[in-house]
């Protein structure tokens, strides 16, 4: 019944500040060599190669005063992925003045996780999952797909009662109190937002959370939700796609969407592979094509700056914000170097 996340936000700036792992613990390593190499006998090499990488941001730093509270956005994580393999796009979202809530699925879709039981201190492992033989892909990971929209929407419940001033245990004992959120959150401004299988993902917690205002779908893997849903989708979507992923059938789902809701939108980064919208893209050009195969031609900082762009101007758009991300607005049209309206089904910028 718990919830797993790693929460980002705007914090005060202050000298010293430690800097959280990118990769919280070996075990996740396992689970990454498991999902990516299949051999999870990798586990050690990729533990030298990222164990000791650090997310450039302050852990447990004090949050930041707002008057008027902050935009709250409910982040969910691609299959095979887990809660901090985003800290790129979550980090540059917090410090536009949003709060971001990576959540971990329990699923079996992450690559690991784990979840504490009543026990006091037991710790139990939930690894990855792969299609069980005779079991057809779409039934497994539809189900799936349920589950992960649901724990979206309970992590929606979680700072609705924060705001409403109650106490919530976290169990992980942090110095870090969930309590000073209570009125520096404004829930009338919300949004689902995911990657890959979280992409679509934040699809289906529109149908089952109306408070929910849009979606960002970062390349979004569609296959997972079933057609009767389509119609039922009720508010805008952004799909943000890379050039290397997308099937025209999956396209065709997104189209779906965008013939019924005139302000959804279906843009393509050029240059860009699937795990660009990771903080894989990251890694040194060497690691990441052993681990993932090729990678994009676009520059990652760029891709990620055109990505959060255009996100910023969907959000401001549907969520009312009195910002300036209105400057971005042409990327929505897939208008601006390096993006293209919806999918170029056309020779490879790559």
């Amino acid at each position: 019944q718990g919830l797993f996340l790693r929460l980002f936000y705007p914090c005060l700036p202050r000298a010293g500040a430690a800097e959280p792992l990118w990769i919280p613990r070996s075990e996740y390593c396992g689970g990454l060599a498991d999902v990516t190499l299949g051999r999870r006998w990798c586990s050690a090499l990729l533990s030298i190669a990222i164990g000791s990488c650090k997310v450039p941001v302050s852990w447990n730093g004090s949050l930041k005063p707002c008057s008027s509270g902050y935009p709250l956005i409910i982040f969910s994580h691609g299959l095979g992925a887990f809660r901090t393999l985003y800290s790129s796009i979550c980090t540059e979202l917090a410090s536009w003045g949003f709060v971001v809530a990576a959540l971990e699925h329990r699923d079996h879709s992450a690559a690991t996780t784990y979840v504490c039981t009543a026990e006091a201190g037991t710790e139990e492992w939930i690894p990855f999952q792969r299609v069980p033989q005779g079991q057809k892909e779409f039934y497994f990971r539809n189900k799936q797909v349920h589950q992960r929209a649901r724990e979206c929407v309970r992590a929606l419940r979680l700072f609705q009662g924060i705001a409403g001033g109650r106490a919530v245990p976290n169990i992980l004992h942090q110095d870090w109190d969930l309590s000073v959120l209570k009125d520096s959150l404004d829930l009338t401004k919300v949004a689902v937002m995911g990657h890959s299988f979280g992409g679509v993902t934040a699809v289906l917690a529109l149908v089952k959370e109306p408070s929910f205002r849009c979606a960002v779908a970062l390349d979004a893997w569609m296959f997972p939700l079933e057609n009767v849903l389509y119609p039922e989708v009720p508010k805008p979507v952004l799909f943000i796609n890379t050039e290397k992923f997308q099937t025209p059938e999956s396209i065709a789902k997104m189209k779906r969407l965008s013939s019924r809701n005139s302000q959804t939108r279906i843009v393509t980064v050029l240059g860009t592979v699937h795990e660009d919208q990771t903080d894989f893209a990251f890694l040194p050009g060497k690691l990441f094509s052993r681990v993932f195969g090729r990678r994009g031609t676009l520059e990652p900082h760029r891709a990620l700056a055109i990505t959060t762009r255009a996100a910023l101007a969907f959000l401001q758009r549907h969520l009312k914000l009195e910002e300036e991300f209105g400057q971005w607005d042409e990327l929505l049209e897939g208008v601006g170097d390096s993006v293209v309206p919806d999918a170029p089904f056309c020779r490879s910028h790559l």
